[in-house]
């Protein structure tokens, strides 16, 4: 029970803090860079406490291991080749990086949103997806639920410095190449942890429908906050498609017991 009132606390406070950041936005008040890493940490947090305690520890470590693996893998090839998401580069605001390529911190966000996305598709996939080739439209879904952030959350972090398209796309300046990247990244990851790990998802909190939302919560809480970050960006077109794209998951993932 412990664990409980401490994985809903580290989602209060991610709350709060998010809110405080995006509301001071509106007020006029300078983003203090630090908040980038803090809010991504405890976001992190939350979704490896709940993890563990819905999915078990050892399938929450192992989807924690793909997750990190897999992101970094295609990020790297992709930063140093083009492939993958299109040719980019990441800028020095977001840390130290692994070979020079890849800051640190992005495995670390993959996750914190990899692991909702897991549960709002789990929630929203009929019965039996969870067996067999079923598992490979499981994670199609989940890859999907996952890519709906990015088309908030990338045109706002680019508007940001964090990195940059050397070639711009057809997407706010962000390269349709780009969700294909992000869908494969997180289909690969999901149908390793899948078949791999065969884990009974939800097991652990099909008693307490509670505890069992708090991930979408989490999942609503980094979207939104990307939505109303683009908005105060002057990027009304992402904030509006990244809006329509995830409420509709979160709203039906919020309904489904």
């Amino acid at each position: 029970m412990r664990l409980r009132q401490l994985t809903l606390a580290i989602l209060v406070l991610y709350a709060l803090l998010t809110a405080y950041t995006v509301i001071g936005g509106f007020l006029g008040q300078r983003f203090q860079p630090f908040f980038t890493p803090l809010l991504s940490l405890l976001s992190f947090a939350f979704a490896l406490l709940h993890a563990g305690q819905s999915l078990g520890w050892r399938s929450a470590l192992l989807l924690l291991g793909l997750t990190f693996a897999v992101s970094l893998l295609f990020e790297s090839v992709g930063v140093a080749t083009g492939w993958v998401y299109g040719a980019y580069h990441y800028t020095d605001r977001l840390g130290p990086m692994f070979l020079g390529l890849v800051p640190y911190l992005i495995p670390v966000a993959w996750f914190m949103m990899t692991y909702p996305s897991y549960v709002i598709a789990r929630r929203l996939a009929p019965a039996g997806w969870e067996n067999g080739w079923g598992r490979l439209k499981l994670a199609g879904l989940g890859a999907l639920v996952m890519t709906a952030w990015d088309l908030a959350m990338d045109p706002m972090m680019v508007a940001g410095g964090h990195w940059v398209w050397d070639q711009p796309g057809a997407y706010f300046g962000v390269p349709l190449q780009n969700y294909w990247g992000w869908w494969l990244t997180i289909f690969v990851t999901f149908v390793l942890f899948l078949f791999l790990g065969n884990p009974k998802a939800g097991e652990g909190v099909q008693g307490n429908e509670r505890f069992a939302r708090l991930a979408v919560i989490s999942y609503a809480i980094t979207g939104l906050s990307s939505v109303l970050v683009d908005f105060q960006s002057g990027l009304g077109g992402p904030a509006l498609v990244g809006l329509f794209a995830m409420l509709p998951l979160v709203w039906l993932a919020w309904r489904r017991s």
